[in-house]
């Protein structure tokens, strides 16, 4: 709920992550930008919807954010800023499950933040993911539970506030190792999806004993070898200004096995028909055998979808595709 928290946390306690300052005046924040270089990451102390990052190229760029945030934009969630060194790498999410003592991983994803394809335009609550995401080798897995994962679980503890629940480590893989972008305490959307089709027992037994405050006695969570890729649906204007209304046909056809699509933001109209409900309006999950197959069958079904009201990426998962 608070990044200002979070970083004062890992700075604490010596958990790899970006420099950084907190501000809560525009006066205060613009001047910060002298001790920063370019691009400069920006972002809202408080919940923002997934929207409150912002990474800006020049410094002209940095104070219209820094305006916007603190001038309201985002309501009591932007009365501070974060204002952090820009980390070069490649961004993943890594999951874990917690007890409150002890935190058992629960798999990785890999988020496409942006509105448009090529990584441009505004950041979102997420466009697209898939899972499992290259980035994450079993060498890079094992440094963020050793540096990262097991250590915040430890310290939240020893600091009277220990936490039970889904850890959502966002993670940056830089040339010195992982790098904590953000925690959340949830599992993440789209990122959930991908996770929950991948998985081949019952999510309950975990669930249970994160509340009962033990995990110890489960085994390590078993995943299907198959990628599966989420690709979101978004109504036009989304993320400043979705249009609702828009009729939406052809979600309720037989897509095959392989392919499942989720309803975010979505609602019958009194005549039956489907209308869109909200930004991110649905999302087309599919399998395959690899991420090309996963894709394909993503975008079948997706064609196979008559909403001129809205749009998606065509490049999600290109990161994973361009590896293979």
């Amino acid at each position: 709920m608070s990044k200002a928290f979070s970083k004062a946390f890992l700075e604490r306690h010596e958990i790899p992550t970006a420099g950084y300052g907190v501000y809560d005046t525009v006066k205060d924040a613009k001047a910060a930008l002298d001790v920063f270089k370019p691009p400069y990451v920006i972002k809202a102390d408080g919940l923002a919807a997934g929207k409150g990052v912002a990474i800006s190229p020049d410094r002209a760029d940095a104070e219209a954010e820094i305006e916007r945030m603190l001038g309201g934009r985002f309501g009591a969630a932007g009365a501070r800023v974060v204002i952090e060194e820009f980390m070069d790498g490649e961004e993943g999410s890594l999951f874990a499950l917690c007890d409150g003592k002890q935190a058992v991983l629960f798999g990785g994803a890999q988020d496409h933040k942006r509105a448009f394809d090529g990584d441009t335009g505004p950041n979102t609550g997420g466009m697209g993911a898939y899972s499992p995401a290259p980035v994450f080798t079993p060498e890079l897995v094992q440094q963020a539970d050793e540096r990262i994962v097991q250590p915040t679980i430890r310290k939240m503890a020893e600091e009277g506030a220990p936490y039970r629940g889904v850890l959502y480590a966002g993670l940056m893989a830089t040339a010195d190792g992982p790098k904590v972008v953000e925690f959340n305490a949830r599992f993440g959307d789209p990122e959930c999806q991908v996770l929950m089709m991948r998985m081949a027992g019952d999510i309950v037994p975990y669930l249970l004993g994160c509340a009962r405050g033990d995990v110890s006695g489960l085994p390590a969570p078993a995943f299907k070898p198959q990628t599966v890729i989420c690709v979101v649906m978004a109504a036009k204007g989304y993320p400043d200004s979705p249009l609702e209304g828009s009729i939406i046909r052809g979600v309720d056809q037989d897509f095959g096995p392989h392919v499942q699509v989720f309803h975010a933001g979505t609602k019958r109209r009194d005549d039956g028909q489907l209308c869109a409900a909200g930004g991110r309006v649905l999302n087309v999950c599919a399998e395959g055998d690899d991420i090309a197959q996963a894709r394909e069958r993503a975008y079948a079904a997706i064609r196979a979808i008559d909403w001129p009201g809205g749009f998606n990426r065509s490049d999600i998962g290109w990161r994973a595709l361009g590896r293979a």
